[in-house]
């Protein structure tokens, strides 16, 4: 029986073996993968779906994303042909050419974290909520690739040399007044376990460091209590200003969508400022194919956001905040 089945495939090659090829071909230069990201548009996500804390608001709050595509031979080559889409190297998205890819996504994550930290602060406190701070956790980021220690991306310091870090320029005063090549014990949190680690101080930037790049984490008590749904696959800063609004709109009595669906983007810090951000283009385009009312983007997009509304002649309105107070202001008042 099997020599009957082997004999057929064999028949059957032999008959169609050019077409098989071609067939082969075919298939490699679709789906062959290229070192490029292709920016192709934008999509939101309604924050309702990631907020566990029930508000009164008529409209909503949405989160612009960037969509992108892993570049094969075919959608290279359409990208020199649709004007909507972009190339950007695979590597370019890495600080510099030492680190892995788990190191970029963990800090992607940390930012997430971070962003998820400083919106939930900032819409309490602007609400007028309980907010009680119990301490700070500095999360390593980015390991200069200059640096001489086994701490790793994703790691918490908790003490070098003995001395608690609890406060970033104490930790920073406390490096200066060490000489240069001084060893240091370090201790940090890693996968929930105390790590001891060794690192020796250098001069960077002329700088007294250890060459670590750090987040600041919050771990803080609120009331009432929240809790946010983000997806494993999410990750990254640039939701955090919406964020902090949409939270914010959910703990005050006014309804601030008035009905009116509201789409931006920026990245938020411990003290409401709205930071620049990435790809604002393709998030209008989102903005607008999802039929958005509004649109906020940073005031150092602005400019970008606009010239795309006027290439493409979007009918959406587009708002340029500095802070998370602003955009409140402006929904308050229109």
């Amino acid at each position: 029986m099997f020599t009957k089945i082997y004999e057929s495939i064999k028949e059957f090659i032999k008959k169609n073996y050019k077409g098989i090829i071609l067939y082969l071909i075919t298939l490699t230069i679709i789906i062959y993968p290229l070192p490029y990201y292709i920016y192709v548009g934008g999509g939101v996500i309604d924050l309702d779906k990631r907020i566990d804390l029930k508000g009164n608001e008529t409209g909503s709050y949405n989160l612009a994303y960037v969509k992108q595509l892993n570049a094969t031979i075919p959608t290279y080559l359409l990208s020199f042909i649709i004007n909507t889409w972009d190339l950007e190297k695979v590597g370019s998205v890495s600080i510099d050419e030492t680190e892995t890819k788990i190191d970029i996504d963990k800090r992607a994550k940390l930012y997430l974290e971070e962003a998820n930290n400083h919106a939930i602060l900032n819409a309490y406190k602007l609400a007028g909520k309980e907010v009680n701070i119990k301490s700070n956790n500095y999360k390593v980021i980015y390991v200069n690739k200059d640096s001489d220690t086994n701490i790793l991306v994703g790691d918490t310091l908790l003490s070098v040399n003995g001395i608690l870090v609890s406060n970033n320029s104490e930790y920073k005063e406390y490096l200066s007044s060490l000489d240069l090549d001084s060893d240091l014990n370090v201790k940090v949190l890693r996968n929930n376990k105390e790590v001891d680690c060794y690192a020796k101080l250098k001069s960077i930037n002329g700088e007294k460091v250890i060459g670590l790049y750090l987040v600041n984490i919050y771990d803080y008590e609120v009331d009432p209590k929240i809790n946010l749904k983000f997806r494993s696959n999410e990750s990254g800063p640039s939701g955090g200003f919406m964020l902090s609004l949409a939270i914010y709109d959910r703990l005050v009595s006014d309804d601030l969508t008035k009905g009116r669906k509201i789409v931006g983007t920026g990245t938020i810090d411990a003290v409401g400022n709205v930071g620049e951000i990435g790809g604002v283009k393709y998030k209008l385009m989102g903005a607008v194919k999802n039929k958005a009312d509004i649109f906020f983007t940073p005031v150092l997009n602005y400019e970008e956001a606009m010239e795309t509304k006027k290439k493409y002649n979007y009918d959406i309105e587009i708002i340029s905040v500095k802070t998370l107070s602003d955009a409140i202001e402006y929904l308050e008042n229109n």
